[in-house]
């Protein structure tokens, strides 16, 4: 094999040991695993382009491409508006990339941080990303969003507060009312209805946006019976849910692939679901505060950002 052979291949190698965690860094800023694995690739191509003698600093090079090819991905997807929450939901949505993939995106990220970093600027994605889940210091993060190392480490402050909010304090937050709503989502999920009628009051009120439900249904259900019956019709959905603070109480996002397409705002009393909300219009969806819950984030990090 000639020397250059060599070079490449040796090149290949290095490539090759860093292509897990460039994936990692694509899928949550991009929230797709197809178009991660593309800003790999092209970050691959680029690195033949440039050439081994003009990269000094491997890894933290190929971040710094991956990491930009993605920031243009979310300017461009900001621009398009591709994908408008709540249209279009169809009777068992799916995420677009088959439930392999889906199932993967989710199991190594998270539906509910997905759903929520979907809520951040480009910008404010990238530099969240970097920071609080790979530990990229913001000299470094400075250039790739085209800002100082104070304006960067701002904007990655202001992503962490978006992501995980503020406890709600007094009686908006009842003992047990996390409890309840995850365990309405798992007898959802389950199809269980001696489990969603558990935990389910007497007197549950179901309502919903029009874009929520099949033309000709009710927008409103009445009675733990009806509700949890059609609970089960619709169930399907629920394999797409999360639970998340709404407003900063716990309620349940929709998000298959990870992009929203439902919220449902659950009101708990007496330690039972005693009506729930289905948002599915685009604006009152937009105007609603998505956080994690509390021990939620990207490494398990607090509050500072730091491990």
């Amino acid at each position: 094999m000639d020397r250059g052979g060599f070079v490449d291949g040796v090149l290949a190698a290095r490539f090759e040991a860093e292509r897990g965690r460039l994936r990692a860094v694509a899928q949550r800023m991009l929230g797709s695993t197809g178009e991660a694995e593309e800003a790999v690739q092209e970050a691959w191509l680029r690195l033949g382009r440039a050439g081994a003698e003009e990269v000094a600093n491997l890894p933290g090079w190929l971040t710094t491409v991956v990491s930009r090819i993605c920031l243009d991905v979310l300017r461009a997807r900001a621009v398009r508006r591709e994908e408008p929450a709540g249209e279009g939901l169809p009777e068992v949505v799916d995420g677009g990339a088959g439930p392999e993939r889906e199932a993967l995106l989710v199991e190594s990220v998270g539906r509910a941080l997905l759903v929520v970093l979907e809520r951040l600027g480009p910008a404010e994605r990238v530099a969240f990303v970097l920071h609080d889940g790979f530990a990229v210091p913001f000299e470094q993060i400075a250039p790739i969003v085209g800002r100082s190392p104070v304006a960067a480490k701002k904007l990655a402050s202001r992503a962490r507060r978006r992501v995980r909010g503020a406890a709600v304090p007094g009686p908006e937050r009842p003992a047990g009312h996390r409890r309840v709503v995850e365990a309405f989502l798992a007898a959802s999920r389950g199809g269980d209805l001696g489990a969603l009628l558990a935990v389910l009051a007497p007197d549950v009120v179901r309502r919903a946006d029009p874009a929520a439900l099949p033309p000709g249904r009710a927008l409103v259900a009445c009675g733990a019976e009806v509700v949890a019956r059609e609970t089960l019709v619709f169930g399907r959905r629920a394999r797409f849910g999360a639970v998340v603070l709404v407003d900063g109480v716990p309620g349940i996002v929709i998000a298959p692939g990870g992009r929203l397409r439902l919220v449902l705002r659950v009101a708990v009393v007496d330690g039972r679901v005693a009506g729930y909300e289905v948002v599915a219009d685009r604006a009152r969806l937009a105007a609603l505060e998505l956080t994690l819950l509390p021990e939620g984030g990207l490494q398990g990090r607090g509050a500072d950002g730091q491990a």
